[in-house]
């Protein structure tokens, strides 16, 4: 049976991963869900940085991992102005 990981460490897992994958740096995790067949995350990813930093480009994605830990899928799923409100 595979060791239950923690909601911290599923975070810092994926936050390597899916740098090393992308190459982007993870700004904040804004979703963690623990389902039966692993783990899936919002991540925000800065996409692209300007100045001042309100106009920088990020990007939600989401990740999906499995229970050990090892990343299933990634799908960008949005992409937006950090400055910008949703309404």
């Amino acid at each position: 049976m595979p060791r239950t990981l923690s909601a911290a460490t599923i975070v810092n897992v994926a936050r390597e991963q899916i740098t090393a994958l992308t190459g982007l740096p993870v700004d904040t995790v804004s979703r963690i869900l623990h389902a039966t067949d692993g783990w899936t995350l919002d991540m925000e990813l800065v996409e692209m940085t300007r100045i001042p930093n309100s106009n920088d480009v990020l990007a939600t994605y989401q990740v999906h991992l499995d229970e050990e830990g090892n990343l299933i899928s990634f799908l960008r799923t949005n992409r937006y102005y950090r400055g910008q409100v949703k309404q």
